[in-house]
């Protein structure tokens, strides 16, 4: 059965999706089988991965395999060992479609289990394809990340250093406790990732000592820093990227981490 990760936090430019997407990336490199599962409708994970905008996957994205209650006919190749269930404008519909039935092309297609497990449902049927399914999660407290959280086994915090996200933990770490409950896996909390962080500013080096010491037992050592090699993998994504070993540099630290975490 895939390990199922989630990277959540209720606030945007935390590194979400770069995150997932250089996670992805790393663990398909690394031999293992993929799913990538984009669920911002904003698709910042389907464009870097795929290098086409989101608005390609209309009518053939994780919003139409979560409506049908069949993934497999979603998923795209994107490289080897690593598969991708894109998202479009039209996953922002999801709520409207989870409570009345009716989709954004005006069907009527009813789900009639938890609203918050539609998403475990179609993994459910495909989980033992794959290795790692990665989630991305838009920046809300949405039923997007509810059904994210309710579908995995762990949770990554993403964590920018600042006063806006620094006072979002409490409130994420809330939803994961009220996810455990309803989830069918032993969903836990891998760890909180700090990122985004700005080596000149006195103020990101406060906040990064502050949740240090609030959850000690939670952060990872590694610190993601603002490179510029990094911000361009939207741009030249993961193939034929000339500044991909300085991209991934980093990442690389947190990701020998967080395998360590899931194996411990």
């Amino acid at each position: 059965m895939a390990v199922r990760i989630t990277m959540g936090i209720q606030k945007g430019g935390c590194g979400k999706s770069t995150t997932t997407g250089v996670l992805a990336h790393l663990l398909a490199q690394d031999g293992k089988r993929v799913l990538a599962i984009d669920l911002d409708s904003q698709g910042n994970l389907t464009e870097m991965l795929s290098q086409q905008p989101a608005n390609e996957f209309v009518e053939h994205s994780i919003l139409e395999a979560m409506q049908h209650q069949e993934a497999i006919p979603y998923v795209c190749k994107v490289a080897e060992n690593l598969d991708l269930l894109p998202a479009n404008n039209f996953l922002a519909t999801f709520p409207r479609w989870l409570y009345t039935g009716y989709t954004y092309q005006g069907d009527h297609l009813p789900f009639s289990g938890s609203p918050s497990l539609v998403l475990n449902t179609i993994l459910d049927s495909i989980d033992q394809q794959y290795d790692y399914i990665v989630m991305d999660t838009p920046p809300s407290l949405s039923e997007q990340t509810t059904n994210a959280l309710c579908a995995s086994n762990y949770v990554v915090v993403m964590y920018e250093c600042s006063n806006w996200c620094y006072s979002a933990i409490p409130n994420f770490l809330d939803s994961v406790e009220v996810a455990k409950e309803v989830s069918p896996h032993n969903l836990e909390i891998l760890g909180i990732l700090r990122t985004m962080n700005d080596v000149r500013r006195n103020d990101a080096k406060a906040f990064n000592e502050i949740v240090e010491e609030d959850y000690p037992q939670l952060v990872f050592e590694t610190i993601i820093t603002r490179k510029a090699p990094t911000g361009r993998l939207s741009l030249y994504g993961f193939e034929e990227n000339p500044e991909l070993n300085q991209a991934l540099k980093q990442y690389k630290t947190f990701y020998k981490e967080m395998i360590s975490r899931v194996q411990n």
